[in-house]
């Protein structure tokens, strides 16, 4: 086929010498027939001793093996043997290898941490229940890696590699499998030296030989985080043709992390050959890549293309701006996505009484269909931009409505409902938190309208006796007018903060007005370094910009660029 060029044989067998990764930069190792993984020494002398992180409890890790309409890789049974082994030695994940399809159905998913599709070429499995199994596992805080082969995975691969399931292309990243030869040889250039995933190279570049997938499709910086990609200037791509390889900006990503909803996902576009599983550095990649899906090693996943000075601040101190969608009202929830990319922001908040937007002409509730969460977490994702919470006026006190909220939630990956529940509904609610683990924070409007949340202690009043799980979303321009003196509050908080609706007022009094922040009373370089200082990371800095509802852009940007600057002095 087209897409394969190289070193191939009918049944995927290799036909060259000599697969070996350097570990030092510039270093490549001596040719060697391609390695036996049933052959155990070789692998257990190149087995990582520890794991860079440990276990926030003990991990399971899905490995996934089946091809459709392609022989295989010989390297899947290495893979599978390499990380079978690391996972044991280093106390980091024990794993469960299948074919079985069955695997994805909910109920079995539910007790693994991440999935490895372990160079997966085809159309692995069509039954819609489990493909929305793996895509709700993911969106809801579940880990997914890829090598290689898994770029063409849900592809009609006999039919040249027809799309058979787009939005997983966007989930992984990337979709397409062309190539050079099977025993390409390139130099790796480590895009973040200091990023955790790639911490084991130790800040240098190394050479490698292997089949190395070009980055197509849904590839782009705007989504991932590239760590590993070709070095161009110590690379040979002289006189390559303009073919399906070519890239005219010459962005030959090898490697990225990225987020979709709250899952975690890790992708390597090599791994053709078993030798690549028998490389010491190599495999403490891929360890470091697993225990970032399994979601033990904290790792920033901002897009590269994002990245500013502010944001890079704000990923180190664990804070993250977005844009509360009350500003930007009057608007769909989709134009409000865009505003939000706009002002260079990675992060929005979404509440129920909001047009959709596109082609869906209904509020975002709950009560949408699976194809319609699909739309928005596409609309999401080729923005740059995460949902991370979600304002709706009272989860319901029943059993199914609430359940209803909380799935909602997974499909979409929030992490915190902001809501003004009937007290007496709060001990099902937390129950539901612990279930699907997403937090609740209670907001406030004034006292006659929230009389049992609108102060710091009627929150902690109403949090007494439950879990983490609750807390406050504090509005602190209501707080303002209600002479709450912020500071003050958040600190009486501690960790009962979980998100903020950040506002600053032209005076303290309940006529109080939104002004960019910094220019009014609200005191809020002093809040924010309250927040720092009690130790509490919210869920999210919610930019809420309470006027000129049509034409607040500049001030809701100058209340951004102030943020920026307070963010980059604390940082």
């Amino acid at each position: 086929m087209p897409m394969k060029t190289g070193g191939w044989r009918g049944d995927g067998t290799v036909s060259r010498r000599g697969f070996l990764v350097s570990g030092a930069a510039g270093a490549a190792w001596a040719g060697l027939t391609a390695p036996v993984w049933g052959q155990g020494s070789r692998l257990e002398e190149a087995l990582p001793q520890s794991a860079p992180a440990v276990p926030r409890r003990p991990r399971r890790l899905l490995i996934f093996e089946l091809n459709v309409g392609y022989g295989g890789h010989r390297s899947i049974a290495a893979a599978s043997a390499a990380f079978t082994r690391m996972g044991k030695r280093t106390g980091a994940f024990e794993t469960v290898v299948t074919s079985d399809p069955g695997v994805f159905r909910r109920e079995s998913l539910r007790s693994f941490d991440a999935v490895f599709l372990n160079n997966t070429v085809g159309n692995l499995f069509e039954e819609p229940a489990l493909r929305q199994s793996l895509l709700t596992f993911v969106t809801s805080g579940g880990g997914l890696m890829g090598v290689h082969g898994t770029s063409v995975a849900f592809t009609r691969w006999q039919e040249g590699g027809k799309e058979d399931w787009p939005e997983f292309a966007v989930m992984l990243g990337m979709r397409g499998a062309h190539h050079r030869a099977a025993d390409e040889r390139v130099f790796m250039k480590l895009e973040e030296p200091d990023h955790p995933v790639v911490a084991c190279f130790g800040g240098q570049g190394f050479a490698m030989q292997d089949e190395f997938f070009r980055p197509k499709g849904t590839y782009s910086r705007g989504r991932n985080r590239v760590l590993l990609g070709f070095d161009l200037a110590k690379t040979d791509l002289a006189g390559e043709p303009r073919d399906g390889c070519y890239r005219e900006d010459q962005d030959y990503a090898m490697a990225w992390v990225r987020q979709y909803g709250r899952g975690r996902v890790f992708y390597t576009a090599f791994g053709h050959h078993p030798a690549v599983f028998e490389d010491p550095k190599l495999l403490a990649f891929y360890l470091a890549g697993a225990q970032f899906a399994l979601g033990d090693l904290p790792a920033p996943t901002l897009p590269s293309a994002r990245l500013t000075p502010a944001l890079r601040a704000q990923e180190r101190l664990g804070w993250r701006l977005g844009v509360e969608a009350y500003t930007f009202h009057k608007y769909t929830f989709f134009e409000t996505v865009e505003k939000t990319a706009e002002l260079g922001l990675a992060y929005v908040g979404a509440l129920s009484f909001q047009k959709v937007g596109g082609a869906i002409a209904k509020n975002l509730t709950p009560d949408l269909g699976d194809d319609e969460l699909s739309a928005i977490r596409l609309k999401l994702d080729a923005a740059g931009v995460r949902l991370l919470t979600y304002y709706i006026q009272s989860i319901p006190g029943d059993e199914a409505g609430c359940r209803k909220v909380f799935e909602f939630g997974r499909a979409l990956g929030i992490e915190a409902f902001m809501t003004e529940p009937a007290v007496e509904s709060l001990p099902l609610i937390d129950r539901f938190c612990q279930e699907y683990d997403i937090r609740v924070a209670l907001h406030n409007h004034d006292q006659k309208a929230s009389p049992a949340y609108w102060s710091p202690e009627a929150v902690l009043k109403a949090c007494e006796g439950r879990s983490a799980y609750l807390g406050a979303c504090a509005d602190v321009g209501y707080w303002i007018r209600a002479g709450v003196d912020p500071v003050a509050g958040v600190e009486r908080l501690g960790k009962r903060l979980i998100t903020l609706q950040l506002h600053d007022l032209d005076e303290v009094s309940p006529q109080g007005s939104d002004v960019p922040w910094g220019t009014g009373k609200g005191r809020t370089e002093e809040l924010l370094r309250k927040i720092r200082e009690v130790g509490n990371t919210p869920v999210m800095f919610g930019l809420e910009y309470s006027k000129n509802w049509l034409t607040s852009m500049p001030e809701v940007r100058q209340c951004a660029e102030y943020f920026h600057a307070v963010s980059m002095k604390m940082e």
